[in-house]
């Protein structure tokens, strides 16, 4: 169990400034969490593979197909500067 003591010295360790009262209620919502952890620590995983996701993941791909878009004029007009027909933009790499 986490007391309030410890909320006040990670706190302090972090810089951050809390009332005797946020402490105490830091305290019992960290022990709450806690619990939690503690049940779910108990369940049987035995046989249970690891894995990253609870469902396979591939990636889905869709066919290539030129669709409609904004007409080149269009798409230029809010560009601050454009040259060519073509959005221009600063140079960042040396």
């Amino acid at each position: 169990m986490l007391a309030r003591k410890d909320v006040e010295k990670l706190a302090n360790a972090a810089s951050i400034k809390l009332s005797e009262s946020e402490a105490g209620k830091f305290a019992g919502q960290i022990n709450e969490l806690l619990e939690y952890v503690e049940k779910i620590n108990e369940v049987d995983t035995e046989g249970v593979k690891p894995t990253l996701y609870p469902v396979s993941l591939e990636n889905v791909f869709r066919e290539d197909k030129v669709e409609p878009s904004l007409e080149r004029d269009r798409a230029l007009a809010n560009a601050p500067e454009e040259r060519d027909g073509q959005f221009r933009v600063p140079k960042i790499m040396g």
